[in-house]
This record gives structure tokens, sequence and C-alpha cells, in this order.
């Protein structure tokens, strides 16, 4: 029978976890603090901007949400940048992205300091990950397919993963994480050569390439751990992920759901992350 790796279990434990770090951190005198940079409206950011401070209340951390107008030029935003940066009462900064496509996305999210880098977003904070930096926050898509690993108890060293996804939002900074943990790992992606092939050989399967569905029945081999980054939207409204789960349930030993999975967990890691900000800012 397919373990199924729900999320909610993750975020559970998680969020107990994290909030006995910040009343530690209260009890010393630091209110840690997230704050929200939005640029524009759109609904989908408001949404997450919701998720996200509702997840940090619940733990106690502070939100403040930082909104601007859509026409905000360059240096408008770069201000409201600077002025988080300066401001010691913010420990970690969430910016919305994409930004509006009139503004410099590459340049101003690397204004942002890296000690306030939550989300992994600024290069110095992707260099920090692939040179094993351990001060500097790892994207947290990736951290939060460590931490279903972790929580089930899948091991990690010594195994053979597979990626099959290349992006540096994910793919490329996962494998540096599971590096660090001493696992075997491949980057693979669709334009890899027998790539069925490729992905049957490893005990851990990240599925992360953004294409409805893709890995079937012939990807899969029993004994195996499937993590489906995937996100995806059918023209029916559903969401699935990279994998075909109902090709996958029953004969891998252990999969995470689509929904219900790793997009459950990014936003605790994010939170977790805030409060890992305010520590570290108080040493």
């Amino acid at each position: 029978m397919t373990r199924i790796l729900a999320g909610a279990e993750v975020v559970e434990a998680m969020n107990a976890a994290t909030a006995r770090s910040v009343a530690e951190l209260k009890d010393a005198g630091l209110e840690p603090t997230l704050a929200i940079l939005r640029i524009g409206e759109r609904e989908d950011e408001i949404a997450y901007e919701q998720q996200a401070g509702k997840r940090c209340r619940a733990v106690g951390i502070d939100v403040r949400e930082v909104t601007l107008p859509e026409p905000s030029s360059y240096d408008e935003v770069a201000a409201a940048i600077t002025s988080l940066n300066e401001d010691s009462s913010v420990h970690g900064v969430l910016m919305l992205r994409p930004l509006p496509p009139h503004l410099d996305d590459d340049k101003l999210r690397n204004l942002l300091v890296a000690a306030k880098d939550i989300d992994g977003i600024t290069d110095a904070s992707v260099a920090a990950v692939f040179t094993g930096q351990a001060s500097a926050f790892s994207p947290c898509t990736p951290q939060a397919c460590i931490e279903i690993l972790d929580y089930y108890g899948v091991e990690i060293a010594g195994r053979r993963v597979t990626i099959v996804g290349r992006s540096l939002v994910v793919g490329k900074p996962l494998a540096m994480l599971l590096l660090q943990r001493n696992a075997t790992v491949t980057i693979a992606h669709s334009a890899t050569a027998d790539l069925p092939a490729v992905v049957a050989q490893a005990d851990i399967v990240v599925a992360c390439v953004g294409r409805p569905q893709m890995l079937g029945a012939e990807y899969f081999r029993p004994a195996q751990t499937v993590v489906d980054v995937g996100i995806n939207v059918l023209e029916d409204g559903s969401l699935v992920g990279d994998v075909d789960y109902a090709a996958a349930e029953g004969l891998v030993a252990a999969i995470t759901p689509v929904p219900g999975g790793v997009g459950t967990v990014t936003t605790s890691v994010l939170v977790k992350h805030v409060a890992a900000a305010a520590a570290q800012a108080c040493r």
C-alpha cells in the first residue's frame, strides 16, 4: 500500500515548533515581524499575502503589509525595500513576485539584504545555498520538500535522488540541499534521454518540471518515494501535479498528494524562516 505523505501533518508539527521559538523570542523582549511587500492588486498575490499573514499570526509573528500602486516607479519600490532593510524591527521581508513588467525584477529583488530574504529570492541567498552557508535562507519550496521527507522519516543520506526539473526556483537549489544531506543527486529534465529509465533508478523522485501529469507509471517502481512539487490547473479547474497520481499510487512506496502536499508546507517554511531571521538578529 502506498503511503500518502500529506502536508497537513507536517504543517502542524512545524507550526508548533515555530510557535515555541517565537514565544522564547518574545520572552527575551523581541517581537518577530514579517513585512510583506506587494505592488499592485493582483488577486492571487492578495490571497497569498492573506494566507502568509494568517499563518504568521497563528504562531505569534507580527505582520506588516506594505502595498504600493502598480504604476510605482523603480525608485519608489527601491526606496520601500531600502526602508525595510534599515528597519531593525522588521526581521523578514516577503516580496511578492512577479513584479509588474515595467519594473526590473532582478535589480529590485537583489536590493533586499540576505539576512531578511526569508524566501531565498536574491542572488546572494542562492549563492549561499550553493556554497553551503547555513546563515542564508533557501527558497521555501525546496526546503518544504526536505521538511516532508524528514517528518515522515524518509532517509536521505546515501539514497539516489532524481529531480525532474532544473529551475533556479526549485530543482537546482533542492539538489544542493540534498547534496548537503549526503544524497546522490541526478538532475533530469524534459530533454533527458530515456527519462523514464533514469527516473525509475532513483530511490527518491522529485517532480518539478511544470507539466501536468507528465510522469506516468513507466517512470516508477516499487519502494520509491515520490515528491510532487507541480501545481497545474486543468481545463476543468482541477489541480494536478507533475505526476500521474492515479498511475503512481499503489505502485510506489510513498507519494505526496496534489493538492495537499508540498504547497501546503511551503508557507510554514516561510514562517519558520521569519522566526529564524529574528533569532539571528538578536545574536
